[in-house]
């Protein structure tokens, strides 16, 4: 399994929008591509000064699936012209990690 774990910040005064976008909007479109090895998409958010830096994390079965969804040059960040008008910045390359171990708690 593959983590895909990307940055992004914003406004306060964006930090609703951008997160409104995300959820109605992108991650319904990921979702609708029905991607083969895609698991699904953690969104986090926390308030850096100034700034709402936001994290996504998605997961993949393979290497070969993130490709599906980002293309040959699979590192390079997927950012839509709608999430870019609202972010301040935003990484240009995703980090990719192998998930070596997933527990969940038993409680």
């Amino acid at each position: 399994m593959i983590s895909r774990i990307w940055h992004g910040w914003t406004t306060h005064e964006n930090a609703d929008i951008y997160e409104a976008l995300l959820r109605e909007e992108i991650f319904t479109g990921i979702q609708n591509r029905h991607i083969l090895g895609y698991k699904g998409i953690q969104l986090l958010r926390r308030e850096v000064g100034e700034e709402i830096e936001f994290i996504t994390i998605m997961t993949f079965d393979s290497l070969e699936s993130v490709a599906e969804f980002a293309g040959s040059d699979y590192e390079q960040a997927v950012v839509p012209e709608k999430a870019r008008a609202v972010l301040s910045h935003f990484d240009q390359r995703s980090q990719h990690y192998e998930i070596i171990v997933n527990r969940e708690s038993e409680g």
